[in-house]
């Protein structure tokens, strides 16, 4: 009976505060919304015990606050909540204990006023973790990538990219924030060659190169980290060595004309092993072997070496531990600083976002709400971008 069904759930949704239309399709709510949906889901079943993996990875600011005041809501009315999440922040504010895991074991369990961030971090991975990166100052060069009126279809026929304008200077990091699904792996897959563009121009160095192939791109100096590492970065049946060489192996200091020099592949393999500190037994072992945050520093270790002018890094630290992601860090600032690369940093993390970029681009159903220097606005200000209002109507 659909009609007892939805009075449970609008007593639900009033007794927890859990706003949400029973008649509503769930493919036009909000993100925020079908996760309260999820929620009403559990609770219209009778748990009383909610395992909450990563909840707010999809969330605006704004978004999980309205999450959190809920999850209080529940607990205050007796439910047991178990709360998973990389982002120690809201480990803090939202648990009343904390259990640690490092390497599938429990390391320690404390009461949460007991615990800081600092702390937390280095029971995660066993040493002093560095939560500020360090930015220094460089000076912009040229546009190292420019895109103007970018627009292209979706897997499912319709516009993800609606009139994209944007510029990456050399020496700078421009990151891309937005709640997941609005354009972002169709942006990066444009600017690689993986997409084609409907209309509207790329340039790279100046140079139009709309819809070039991947390899022209890789030719014309492009490197680029993928969203999904092991189906787009690798090839899981080859070796590290292998892997390492993949997109210039036909080139020195790997190739002499149309024969392979074993041995210079043996010696640029093993010093990026070195550089790079790849965990591996040898360069012959199989990729599939490594954990995340190898494969993650293999392809760091295969892309920054090739000396990039332009840099499109796609959720360069999605489920690496909280070392693996601070090494990344670490790298791309150096490749901004050092080498003056033009990089587009992509990331779902707004506090990956706000801690490397020099500038930041809002993205929301594919089209730039605005663009702001990071050190000029506020989290507020980005949760609102991120929900679809202009940088115009909030400035």
């Amino acid at each position: 009976d659909l009609d007892v069904v939805s009075e449970r759930i609008k007593e639900l949704a009033k007794v927890h505060k859990l706003y949400v239309d029973p008649k509503a399709k769930v493919w036009q709510l909000s993100v925020g919304e079908q996760q309260r949906v999820e929620i009403i889901k559990i609770l219209y079943r009778g748990a009383s015990l909610l395992i909450l993996d990563e909840p707010t990875a999809v969330l605006t600011p704004q978004e999980v606050e309205e999450l959190f005041r809920v999850l209080r809501s529940m607990i205050n009315r007796g439910y047991s909540i178990i709360f998973i999440s990389h982002k120690l922040h809201e480990v803090l504010s939202l648990s009343d204990r904390v259990t640690i895991l490092r390497d599938g074991k429990v390391v320690k369990s404390l009461p949460i006023a007991e615990v800081t961030k600092e702390k937390l971090a280095r029971l995660m991975v066993g040493r002093e973790v560095l939560f500020q990166v360090e930015h220094p100052s460089t000076e912009l060069g040229r546009a190292g990538l420019a895109l103007e009126g970018i627009w292209a279809q979706g897997d499912e026929g319709r516009p993800a990219l609606r009139g994209i304008n944007l510029e990456v200077y050399s020496g700078e990091i421009l990151g891309i924030a937005g709640v997941s699904g609005n354009g972002q792996r169709e942006l990066a897959e444009v600017i690689a060659g993986l997409r084609k563009s409907t209309k509207g121009k790329v340039f790279i160095k100046e140079t139009e190169v709309t819809n070039w192939s991947p390899f022209q791109l890789l030719e014309y100096g492009l490197s680029y980290i993928p969203e999904e590492r092991m189906r787009d970065g690798t090839i899981q049946k080859f070796t590290v060595e292998e892997n390492l060489i993949l997109k210039d192996h036909i080139h020195q200091p790997y190739a002499d004309g149309i024969f392979m020099n074993f041995k210079n592949i043996a010696r640029e393999s093993e010093r990026l092993i070195s550089d790079f500190d790849i965990r591996t037994p040898s360069r012959y072992t199989s990729l599939k072997s490594l954990s995340g945050g190898n494969i993650q520093k293999l392809i760091l270790a295969r892309e920054l070496s090739r000396k990039p002018s332009v840099l499109v890094a796609a959720q360069p630290t999605r489920g690496l531990d909280i070392s693996a992601t601070e090494y990344v860090h670490r790298q791309l600032i150096e490749q901004r600083t050092k080498l003056k690369t033009a990089t587009l940093l992509i990331s779902d993390d707004l506090d990956e976002i706000l801690s490397l970029s020099d500038r930041i681009a809002v993205i929301y159903e594919g089209k730039i709400m605005g663009v702001v220097k990071r050190n000029e606005v506020s989290v507020e200000e980005l949760g609102m971008m991120m929900g679809g209002v202009h940088i115009d109507k909030i400035k």
